[in-house]
């Protein structure tokens, strides 16, 4: 098991690092103010990061109006926000690295040749995990696959590897570290890696995020320990649901925060919305962001996911399910 015990008073520097690809939703927003607050409460810095490499679904006006609805929330953070896409040089550089201390190698399978192989009957494989199909093809292998124009990946030299960490909110975790890709087929640096490379060039110490994320954590320490970085902590933040018990998403009616102040809402009401689901006020509670840094104390957050009623989406008013 990872140890990722710090001292309870140290500052701790965190940071919410969104795609742009669309509004924030109410659980992207919850899962901020959570980060937030850990780094606040705590004295330390916060950043912003847009995760922004995946070019195709990258949405520009959205840089602003993630930023903008953080700070309505009184959100602020620490030195001006930064793009994956302008640090690419950096992400190369290391693959660079990798590639020459021989820790990755090319991969030339394609998604559908992955998924019959996890799927095969009595396979060892499951859950996605890389059956290692390219990981010792020879050299004149090597040739006839690209002479064949088959896109090459770049992934890791796992050995499947069982690494474990302890979650601030979710507890003892871990996983089975398949040989998965730091870079795809397109040459685009994959997410694996890069959130690494990026938490440890800002001297990240506690990673929050939903716990949609938590299965990806061994292979982020898995990085960190090749690069030879002390690994942050991480706290995985329940998700917000539907009442039909999905993930909350833009779908299911007015669920960002421009949607909510067209209902009527004001920016305040909302974070009191978010505030009372995390169990930091009494719902219509008025309050600011900073009134919930006295009184944030990680160990009374809920650990259940908040689920949010179709009705309550389609009016002004948000409580929490029974």
């Amino acid at each position: 098991m990872t140890d990722q015990t710090r001292p309870s008073r140290s500052p701790l520097t965190g940071r919410y690092a969104p795609s742009p690809t669309g509004r924030l939703h109410l659980g992207n927003l919850r899962t901020a103010l959570v980060s937030w607050l850990f780094a606040r409460s705590s004295g330390g810095a916060f950043h912003l990061r847009f995760e922004d490499l995946d070019r195709v679904a990258i949405r520009p006006e959205h840089y602003e109006t993630q930023a903008a609805d953080l700070e309505a929330l009184g959100l602020t953070w620490d030195g001006s926000p930064i793009r994956q896409s302008d640090r690419t040089e950096l992400y190369r550089d290391v693959i660079s690295q990798l590639q020459s201390a021989d820790l990755v190698y090319p991969c030339y399978c394609s998604r559908r040749e992955i998924r019959e192989a996890t799927q095969a009957p009595n396979g060892p494989w499951s859950h996605g995990h890389y059956p290692g199909t390219c990981r010792h093809l020879t050299t004149a292998d090597h040739r006839v696959k690209e002479a064949n124009g088959r896109p090459t990946a770049l992934r890791v030299r796992s050995h499947d590897l069982s690494l474990g960490f302890h979650d601030l909110l979710c507890g003892d975790q871990g996983g089975v570290v398949d040989d998965f890709v730091i870079q795809r087929g397109d040459g685009v640096p994959a997410y694996n890696l890069v959130v690494v490379v990026d938490d440890h060039a800002q001297e990240i110490d506690l990673v929050v995020r939903g716990d949609d994320l938590i299965s990806s954590t061994p292979r982020q320490l898995f990085v960190s320990r090749l690069l030879g970085h002390e690994p942050p902590m991480f706290a995985h933040v329940p998700l917000v649901l539907n009442e039909r018990g999905d993930r909350l998403a833009k779908r299911d009616g007015a669920v960002t925060l421009a949607d909510r102040l067209a209902l009527g809402q004001t920016p305040a009401q909302v974070l009191g919305v978010l505030a009372a689901s995390l169990g930091l006020s009494e719902i219509g509670e008025p309050v600011s962001a900073e009134d919930l840094v006295e009184r944030f104390e990680p160990s009374a957050l809920p650990r259940a996911p908040w689920r949010i009623s179709d009705e309550a989406l389609e009016t002004s008013s948000i409580g929490l399910a029974d």
